[in-house]
């Protein structure tokens, strides 16, 4: 296969892209471009700009974006209409970055004439998948360059080597083994490795970057509503916010609380298992409100269906078939089900946990006066469940009997 031309690069100005930017250069002779997401992360992003010309970038072709309310937008809120964790605990916040620095990779490609684009995932990860899987779903034709699954810079010593044979500059903390890996962005941050790899081992504290020891959190809980349209958070305490906004604020509010702490093992899509240690403050306080408004706005047939695809929905986002027909069909159900998900709860958030307290809604299906346990004046007549248990005990029965006759011949 003949060299790129042009390669667009995901680039964050750390290490292992620096070292790869500059491979690129010297193992393909092409021009590099970069792209450089701000999802939130919490870190000063203009370094990589400066990085980035040091290496022989030119100007014009280094792109610093900021996506973080497209990225809460148009991603982290679709995918909390579907209440979604993978294997029943992980809310995907690694997982649903991916697509969106896909995309912009794709599109800035296509506007600068790039033949490639490149990205720093790993050959053991699930990431290396969600990047390459969105961008030949938006562009089949695009070449995907992989540097850890070519080059021979197979440690940690060897690619230290490089970066001064290349003039790449080191940071101190990076001559040494770091203790772990994180990724992070608006929805999370992410653990794994190094100190974190004995599943038999719990966490040390340093590793938690944004949320205080349960423990050590306030003695006092604290009550804040979260108001809700057409299943997306729009306000917190009455206070309309934009998407990034609202999660912004449930992460303050969140980490000073303790809350969203995870130490998981999980199946890897390429079929490993690994262990992560995730903080997810305000999208757990997300989870909690947006299952305490359904409650009472969705309707049980839709809610236990919804519920029913919620695993291969959350699946699809975790093996990077974000732009898969598949999900892109699913989100539709998904999004039916939310015309009526509006209104208010009222959450406790305290010692490590978010827990609804209260919930209402113009929209709501709740009927005080079907359930109480006072007179409901007619609205509902308890000798029709007589019949209804009678025709539900039907089949039921009839296996009895058949069950028994058997035995008896038995």
């Amino acid at each position: 296969m003949s060299a790129p031309k042009k390669v667009v690069l995901a680039y964050s100005g750390g290490l292992d892209t620096s070292i790869i930017l500059k491979w690129l250069q010297t193992e393909y002779g092409c021009e590099v471009v970069t792209f450089t997401a701000d999802l939130g992360q919490g870190e000063e992003l203009e370094p990589a700009r400066a990085k980035a010309e040091l290496l022989g970038i030119k100007k014009e072709n280094i792109h610093i974006v900021d996506v973080r309310e497209e990225f809460v937008r148009d991603f982290v809120f679709p995918m909390f209409r579907a209440n979604a964790l993978y294997e029943g605990l992980y809310l995907l916040g690694t997982s649903i970055a991916r697509p969106l620095i896909s995309q912009h990779l794709v599109r800035i490609a296509a506007e600068c004439g790039a033949d490639a684009v490149a990205h720093g995932a790993t050959g053991k990860g699930n990431d290396q998948v969600r990047f390459e899987l969105s961008a030949y779903a938006l562009n089949p034709s695009i070449r995907v360059i992989a540097p850890w699954r070519e080059w021979d810079l197979t440690s940690r010593t060897k690619l230290i080597e490089f970066a001064e044979a290349n003039q790449i500059p080191i940071a101190k903390d990076k001559r040494g083994e770091a203790p772990f890996s994180v990724d992070a962005n608006l929805l999370h941050t992410s653990s794994e490795g190094k100190a974190l790899e004995n599943p038999a081992e719990m966490a040390p504290e340093y590793v938690y970057q944004r949320t205080v020891s349960p423990e050590d959190a306030p003695n006092t809980p604290e009550y804040i509503e979260v108001s809700f349209k057409r299943g997306d958070a729009v306000a917190i305490n009455g206070e309309a916010m934009s998407p990034a906004t609202i999660l912004t604020r449930l992460n303050a509010l969140g980490g000073a609380h303790g809350i969203g702490r995870l130490d998981f093992v999980e199946n890897r899509f390429v079929g490993m298992k690994s262990r992560g240690i995730y903080e997810t403050p305000g999208g757990t306080i997300l989870l909690e409100a947006h299952r305490g408004i359904e409650q009472i706005t969705l309707d049980a047939g839709a809610g236990h269906l919804k519920d029913s695809i919620m695993p291969r929905y959350a699946e699809l986002i975790y093996n990077g078939f974000w732009f898969s027909p598949e999900r892109e069909m699913l989100q539709a159900l998904i999004d039916k089900s939310q015309d009526h998900v509006t209104g208010t709860v009222r959450l406790k958030l305290y010692k490590g946990s978010a827990t609804c307290v209260g919930r209402w809604s113009e929209h709501s299906l709740y009927s005080e006066k079907h359930v109480t346990f006072e007179e409901d004046a007619g609205a509902y007549d308890q000798k029709d469940a007589a019949g209804f248990i009678r025709l539900n005990a039907l089949r039921l029965k009839l296996i009895a009997t058949r069950n028994a006759r058997v035995a008896d011949k038995g």
